[in-house]
């Protein structure tokens, strides 16, 4: 071993230190930071962020990227350290670009955009965000051209989440899937609509959350390397290999909306749970593939999760935690997880509806950086495309387009990789049960963790040591395509009773 890679081991351990302590700091911030410790910890934030900004930019930071980037170095490396000194060389000659004030200004905006977000989504008053919602696509786009100052911003905001992925392939396999997928849902609606009386009533919100541990321990979440908490809006953090932490957020009229949060984070967890411990301190290690993060968890959440095998062996025990499931059929159960209908809530959606709601999303966004429409007008075009996507509008600003809070922190680029993380998902279901057989065989016996484990060895334990495209050569053999998610839909929902 080279004493440059000794060093830059070294070195990399220590910008890790500062992204633990950040991730911490945002982890607690959106769970448990009271209202009057809310400046000092955004004072703390931005600190540490403009400190590893600081690190990530260093000229000896630099000098040992070249050094591992000469080839007698690089190809004695092994292929996790090429990835990294490959992709940390790019962020370097990005973030060189980037002045170090506006950074620090951009950290800090974010943050308190963040909760003027959950403020104004409360009061369901867009004009409370407006001003920092402005704020964040001006320092947004001002960000990116720093970064990349002669490529479309969003295009480089696209690569950010998902590398490799597109615009123009987006845009393809998008229009694909609205294609098969209008048809099939006006079929869905002209059906009617089941009976799901019996689910509604007041269900105790700690119960709640020992349906949401039993969950999570049946899926393969390992308890002894994460944490539950609570949350406006359900999200994932991973600090390291052993500490992958989920939040939920509890109705308590409506169990279904947390227990499918709980599906859906917990699939992100095992994911952050089961990557290979070689790759920690690597690029390898930090999974910012956001398409296969969320195929993940749309996988436990829709392709396992919404399946009535799924809840053959757990039914009762749901019963024992929630009384009033005790009453419910699960086959009533069966059709109110899987009652297709236009709704103005992206994460209460059904899993077809779902894919509707992204699009709109992402022709939002174009929206905003390429047609540079007005932050004013957001609200409108929002309402507008609800109505000619879903055939629905939004009554407030809260079921519109305050409903997420990803915008508020600059994730601009994000929400496709939702709507690609489910085209993977078809992809791989075609390939589980070419090698596996019958998934609902499986569940039936109460065997899920079969299923992780293939999960395990075929995706996770590699972290993003391959991009998503080459996941999807490996795995299934194939190019990205809607098409196994169409006839997973179509299978599932043209034989539904």
């Amino acid at each position: 071993m080279s004493q440059t890679l000794d060093q830059f081991k070294e070195y990399l351990h220590k910008m890790k230190q500062y992204e633990h302590v950040l991730t911490l700091l945002y982890w607690d911030l959106q769970t448990l930071t009271p209202e009057k410790g809310v400046e000092a910890h955004m004072s703390a934030i931005t600190y540490f962020s403009s400190e590893s900004f600081r690190l990530s930019t260093a000229d000896e930071y630099g000098q040992m990227l070249r050094t591992l980037s000469e080839p007698e170095e690089f190809d004695a490396l092994d292929e996790a350290m090429q990835l990294t000194v490959r992709r940390y060389s790019r962020d370097y000659e990005r973030f060189k670009r980037v002045p170090a004030d506006f950074f620090a200004d951009y950290t800090e905006t974010k943050a308190r955009s963040e909760k003027a977000w959950e403020k104004a989504k409360r009061s369901a008053d867009f004009d409370q965000f407006a001003p920092y919602l402005e704020k964040v696509i001006s320092m947004t786009k001002e960000y990116v051209h720093y970064m990349e100052p002669d490529e479309d911003p969003y295009e480089v905001l696209l690569d950010m989440y998902e590398e490799g992925i597109d615009g123009d392939t987006i845009d393809r396999v998008f229009e694909e899937l609205k294609e098969g997928l209008l048809p099939l849902l006006a079929k869905i609606e002209a059906r009617p609509r089941p009976d799901l009386s019996a689910l509604e009533g007041s269900y105790d919100i700690a119960a709640q959350k020992k349906v949401q541990q039993m969950l999570l321990e049946y899926i393969g979440f390992d308890a002894d390397a994460g944490a539950t908490a609570e949350s406006e809006h359900p999200f994932t953090t991973e600090l390291c290999i052993g500490d992958v932490r989920v939040t939920n957020h509890y109705k308590e009229n409506d169990p279904i909306s947390a227990i499918f949060s709980a599906i859906h984070e917990g699939g992100h967890a095992i994911f952050g749970q089961n990557v290979d411990p070689a790759y920690e301190d690597t690029a390898a290690g930090q999974v910012n593939l956001m398409g296969l993060h969320e195929s993940q968890s749309r996988f436990f959440e829709n392709i396992l999760g919404r399946r009535r095998s799924f809840w053959v062996p757990i039914y009762d025990r749901l019963g024992e935690i929630l009384p009033q499931f005790k009453e419910v059929p699960l086959d009533t159960f069966y059709r109110a997880i899987n009652d297709v209908h236009p709704s103005m809530i992206r994460t209460e959606a059904d899993e077809v509806t779902y894919c509707l709601h992204i699009i709109l999303r992402y022709e939002m966004e174009k929206a905003i950086f390429r047609d540079n429409v007005p932050v004013s007008d957001l609200p409108q075009l929002w309402n507008d495309k609800m109505e000619e996507l879903l055939g629905i509008r939004p009554a407030n600003d809260g079921e519109g387009i305050l409903q997420d809070m990803h915008w508020s922190d600059g994730s601009f680029g994000y929400f496709p990789s939702y709507l690609l993380g489910s085209m993977y998902d078809g992809m791989f279901l075609e390939a589980l049960e070419k090698e596996k057989g019958s998934v609902d065989a499986i569940l039936e016996d109460g065997r899920i963790r079969e299923i992780t484990a293939w999960l395990n060895e075929n995706i996770h334990r590699h972290g993003s040591l391959y991009t998503s495209s080459e996941v999807l050569r490996r795995v299934c053999k194939k190019e990205l395509s809607a098409r196994p998610l169409l006839d997973y839909f179509y299978q599932k929902y043209e034989n539904l009773d």
